[in-house]
């Protein structure tokens, strides 16, 4: 970890960060990382703090991440009960219509995750948002282990700046330990759900679920047999160790 601020939830180290902070984080630190093992971010919620405290696996898979920030409500209180001063929600799908809008526009950015379809109207959408955008690539989130290195390959000859991965969890984070070390970029940005929002091909929750950390419900009811170990396991995970931990302190 790096000199910035992180607050440990479970054995999650947390960035105390804003949507403002972030974005000048990325843009100082893309330029530096270039050329060798990229900055990786994990856009985290209770789900993903709860899987790195019981799958030793997961765990393992998520120990090269450089940042775990906070995209959930209930996590970023969390990170605030717990000592985190300033700090703010940074949700993905946000956060990436956030950066397209106010970040340097002579970054380039490689997306990668997704229907062809939902990869196709997030392109249209974001240029839309910023004419002046420049995304150098784009690929599918259709692919097996045996494709990555043509991927990879593909991402290193177009060198950009950010690669923004929405293939879902776990399988976004494996992908990223995987080939980190074989990418020369700036950073990995894993965000999920944000390429389905921004493209429009899923509805998210109002914002006021999302402030009140009701963001959990409202998709659990959208895909109830998909969600349910997510939500019923992972959450009873958090809320028992979040209460051990706190009692400790």
């Amino acid at each position: 970890m790096s000199k910035e601020t992180t607050i440990q939830v479970l054995n999650t180290p947390c960035l105390v960060t804003t949507p403002v902070e972030l974005t000048k984080l990325l843009t100082d630190k893309v330029s530096e990382r270039k050329g060798r093992n990229p900055l990786s971010v994990d856009f985290t919620n209770v789900h993903i703090v709860s899987m790195r405290q019981v799958d030793e696996d997961f765990r393992s898979q998520t120990s090269k991440v450089d940042f775990f920030v906070p995209d959930s409500q209930i996590l970023t209180w969390a990170v605030s009960w717990l000592g985190g001063k300033g700090n703010e929600r940074v949700y993905g799908p946000s956060f990436l219509d956030f950066f397209i809008r106010n970040a340097d526009d002579q970054l380039t950015h490689y997306f990668l995750g997704a229907s062809q379809e939902c990869l196709d109207a997030l392109i249209e959408n974001l240029k839309k948002i910023r004419l002046e955008l420049k995304i150098v690539g784009s690929h599918h989130g259709y692919f097996g282990e045996s494709d990555e290195s043509a991927i990879n390959e593909e991402i290193n000859e177009l060198n950009p700046d950010l690669v923004w991965v929405g293939l879902g969890t776990p399988k976004q984070q494996s992908w990223a330990d995987r080939n980190k070390e074989r990418l020369n970029i700036g950073a990995l940005l894993a965000v999920g759900f944000a390429f389905d929002v921004n493209a429009g091909t899923k509805k998210d929750a109002p914002d006021w679920m999302g402030k009140c950390g009701l963001l959990w419900l409202y998709r659990f009811v959208q895909e109830p047999r998909r969600l349910f170990k997510r939500y019923a396991v992972y959450n009873s995970v958090f809320v028992w160790n979040l209460v051990k931990q706190v009692v400790r302190s």
